[in-house]
């Protein structure tokens, strides 16, 4: 089965490091990474991907994150991402931001990965990614606070917030977003934690780190379809 890991956050100045944290999943058994740069890149360079590609049998996606300080700024940024074949992702605890972006259909995913900006989530917000047919995101970085009441806190606001996302059946994933090496954990490990700690059953567990990662990369694939009007509707007799 296809177990993803959906945010591994990489150095695109430095390759050799990215390729260090490649061998390391490949030791774990990781099969799939989605592959996110540090530093602020519009997009991928395609030699990187190409020079990545020839040096593991992991399947590598790419991804890349927003982190817009005010609505002026996320209107402006946005504008380079259309028809934008990577994953786009937005985050901020600004809500009204978070609005935007849930109605963009540019953009893919709405991260609620840290514990600063998982406590801005709404059910309206909820609401309006459902309607755009795009995701949440939740990681468990933050339950892996060496502070006990950092990491109790951080734990409360995870196992709500993600009850919330499935009460509302809006689409999510989940993701390790570890910055540790060594906090990383195969997709399996972590499905385990999402079941026993966070009260998600075992196939929507393993849905957020598999079937539902796989229609996210997906939705950005369709962007690339010039005859996709919208999600569902799609030009007969195009190109």
């Amino acid at each position: 089965m296809k177990y993803f890991e959906s945010r591994l956050k990489a150095n695109f100045d430095n390759i050799e490091d990215i390729k260090e944290k490649i061998e390391f999943c490949e030791r774990l058994g990781i099969k799939n990474i989605i592959l996110e740069p540090t530093i602020s890149l519009n997009t991928i360079p395609l030699d990187i991907k190409e020079n990545l590609k020839e040096v593991t049998n992991i399947n590598l996606y790419y991804r890349i994150n927003l982190k817009p300080n005010n609505l002026t700024t996320f209107k402006k940024k946005i504008k380079n991402y259309n028809k934008f074949s990577d994953i786009l992702s937005v985050e901020t605890s600004d809500k009204e931001i978070q609005i935007h972006a849930a109605r963009d259909s540019r953009v893919d995913i709405i991260s609620f990965s840290e514990h600063d900006i998982l406590k801005s989530l709404t059910p309206g917000v909820i609401s309006l990614i459902k309607q755009n047919n795009s995701f949440i995101e939740f990681s468990l970085a933050p339950i892996m606070e060496n502070n006990k009441s950092f990491q109790s806190k951080n734990f409360r606001n995870t196992y709500r917030f993600l009850q919330l996302a499935r009460k509302l059946n809006v689409n999510y994933i989940i993701s390790g977003n570890f910055y540790d090496l060594y906090d990383y954990r195969h997709p399996r490990a972590m499905i385990s934690i999402c079941h026993s700690l966070l009260g998600i059953p075992l196939l929507k567990a393993k849905a957020a780190f598999n079937e539902n990662v796989q229609l996210l990369l997906n939705r950005a694939k369709q962007r690339q379809d010039e005859n996709l009007i919208e999600d569902g509707v799609r030009l007969i007799g195009g190109k």
